[in-house]
C-alpha cells in the first residue's frame, strides 16, 4: 500500500522530471571518466555536500512552520492554521512521498539521497575502488560482510 522509502519520491514525480535528473547524473559520471583520482575525489565531496530533497523539504518546512507561529503569536491567531497545514503535508510526504513542494524541488534539481548515492558509487567504481571488492588478498572471496561493507565505504 506505501511505497518503500528509496521509491516513494521518484514514484511521485513526473516521468519526464525523473529522466532529466538520471540524465544529469550519467553526464555527470560522464565528465569524470577519464578524471584523475584527486578531481574524482573534489566531485565526491561536492556531492556529500549536496542537498538531498528531503532535507531541502525540512528546511522549507521548518521556515514556514517558523513563520506561521511568529506570525500567529505576534499579528493574527489565524495565522497559526498555516503551521497545522504544513504538519499535514510533511506527514502525507512521510507517507507517500508527495507533498505540495516536492513537485517544484524536483523540477529544480535536488535528488534523492538514493540518487545522489548511485552518482557517487559510479564516480567510485571508475576510480577503481571496487577492483577488488568480493575477492580477498589470495584472490578468494571475502571473508564477509566486514570486508564489503569496508569496500562500499572507500
Amino acid at each position: 500500500m506505501f511505497p518503500s522509502t528509496t521509491e516513494r519520491v521518484p514514484l511521485h514525480t513526473a516521468a519526464h522530471v525523473n529522466e532529466q535528473i538520471r540524465r544529469r547524473a550519467e553526464e555527470n559520471v560522464a565528465r569524470y571518466a577519464d578524471a584523475s583520482p584527486e578531481v574524482i575525489d573534489r566531485r565526491l565531496q561536492e556531492l556529500d555536500q549536496e542537498w538531498d530533497v528531503e532535507r531541502t523539504l525540512e528546511a522549507n518546512a521548518a521556515t514556514a512552520v517558523l513563520v506561521g507561529v511568529t506570525l500567529g503569536a505576534t499579528v493574527h491567531k489565524g495565522f497559526f492554521f498555516f503551521p497545522a497545514v504544513v504538519a499535514g503535508f510533511l506527514l502525507q510526504h512521510a507517507v507517500q512521498g508527495w507533498c505540495p513542494p516536492m513537485p517544484v524541488f524536483r523540477r529544480m534539481g535536488f535528488r534523492t539521497q538514493t540518487e545522489i548515492d548511485q552518482e557517487k558509487y559510479a564516480l567510485k567504481a571508475l576510480r577503481g575502488d571496487f577492483r577488488d571488492a568480493g575477492q580477498g588478498a589470495d584472490g578468494g572471496r571475502l571473508v564477509g560482510p566486514r570486508q564489503a561493507l569496508e569496500a562500499a565505504r572507500r
